[in-house]
């Protein structure tokens, strides 16, 4: 009979989503996880076969966690606007997370146009609500929310950095002057 665990799964990832919160994803290492527990490694791996299942755990968590973001973005109005900022606001609440999210290095580059999809599991919803809060097709869409990304995604690393910080009111006219500007000039969106 397999040993009794002495720390349920949950509270496993919890302790180790503390510890990269705190961190960052490069100093969660079972010992660190163990200490976090009061604890020595042991117990964890009778709940995960490895380090590697508690990581992706980990990760599992921080999206779920960066969701919740989205979620409270697509209630705003403008929706879009509301996400863009939303992703911003996880910058800067959770930089650890964030940069264990989007700007940790993948083994295969994606294009440009298939990026969004791969990493947002919200994608569709976020796409529709440029459709429907715009009146714009698809493509146009698409277009715009990659053009918005970009720029968001540039505001969230320089914050989730260090590197720049940003009044809320300052996040919303910037995310506001881009959009309006990408707008009125969509015909030539590449």
């Amino acid at each position: 009979m397999p040993p009794k665990a002495k720390f349920s799964r949950e509270e496993i990832v919890e302790a180790a989503l503390a510890i990269v919160r705190e961190g960052g994803a490069g100093v969660l290492t079972s010992r660190a996880l163990g200490e976090r527990l009061d604890s020595s490694a042991r117990p964890i791996f009778t709940v995960f076969r490895n380090m590697e299942e508690v990581q992706q755990a980990v990760f599992n968590a921080a999206k779920a966690l960066y969701r919740e973001y989205v979620q409270r973005g697509l209630a705003e109005k403008p929706a879009f606007k509301g996400v863009g900022t939303q992703y911003i606001l996880f910058a800067v609440n959770e930089p650890k997370l964030f940069q264990l999210l989007f700007m940790t290095e993948h083994g295969q580059v994606p294009e440009l146009s298939t990026v969004l999809p791969l990493i947002d599991e919200s994608y569709e919803q976020i796409l529709l609500s440029v459709q429907e809060g715009y009146g714009v097709d698809q493509i146009t869409a698409e277009k715009l929310y990659r053009h918005l990304w970009i720029y968001s995604h540039g505001i969230a690393a320089l914050c989730a950095t260090g590197m720049c910080h940003f009044t809320g009111e300052e996040i919303g006219r910037m995310m506001t002057e881009v959009f309006v500007s990408l707008l009125k000039n969509r015909e030539s969106l590449v």
